[in-house]
């Protein structure tokens, strides 16, 4: 990776406006490189210029920064690891679960951590509906789903009271949050704007029910019960 495409990664996160130091960005450039090389024989991106892999990769992850709630977070359906290795990049004070039911994809992401020293971020490699964490998440992300419903009626099981969901999609689909209006509120829409990026960008933002939170509390606790 070439000093272009440092000066490409740091004059997208300064527009951003996020903090990503000398350290920060020779770790997430390694990144990349990285996977640029398992790319060749596992085929994990379609995205193969490294200056696409800046922009749609690096920096579509790294929009996402300034609206993520504190606290610990997972990564479902993580794929190559995106969102969740850049953002376990810039924010090494956090806890950053990666979950992905494809084992090539969760190989990669272990030899991540190892070359990165990514000491908070955890693999599994296990599909959703079956994975169950010993304690829950106060951060549920994924840019992984085509549909919101299909997000929350997965991973619901995985969020902490009190926690959210947080959605990444291109263009807005009212009729996607009309699925969900039963079981969720919507916090937040946030349009981002991905430096060198001329497509649209959402960031949903939602919360459980209440009611609906405590009958998923209820039938978890059923199951677990009759185990």
């Amino acid at each position: 990776m070439d000093t272009s495409l440092e000066n490409r990664l740091q004059r997208g996160c300064d527009a951003l406006g996020l903090e990503c130091d000398a350290g920060h960005r020779q770790q997430l450039l390694a990144y990349l490189q990285l996977l640029h090389k398992w790319n060749a024989a596992y085929n994990l991106t379609a995205v193969r210029d490294p200056e696409q892999m800046v922009t749609r990769h690096l920096l579509d992850s790294l929009a996402v920064a300034p609206y993520l709630p504190a606290g610990n977070a997972i990564d479902v359906g993580t794929g190559a690891g995106l969102p969740g290795v850049p953002l376990a990049i810039v924010f090494p004070q956090r806890q950053f679960a990666l979950l992905d039911s494809n084992g090539k994809k969760t190989r990669f992401l272990f030899q991540v951590k190892t070359a990165l020293s990514l000491d908070n971020m955890q693999v599994h490699h296990q599909r959703v509906e079956s994975f169950q964490p010993s304690g829950s998440y106060d951060v549920v992300l994924s840019r992984a789903y085509a549909s919101l419903r299909d997000m929350v009626s997965s991973c619901r099981h995985l969020l902490a009271p009190g926690g959210r969901f947080l959605a990444m999609k291109g263009s807005l689909d009212p009729g996607e949050l009309e699925q969900v209006a039963a079981s969720c509120e919507v916090l937040a829409v946030h349009a981002l704007a991905v430096p060198g990026l001329n497509e649209q960008r959402h960031l949903l933002e939602l919360a459980l029910r209440q009611v609906a939170a405590a009958q998923a509390g209820q039938a978890m606790a059923g199951t677990q019960n009759r185990g």
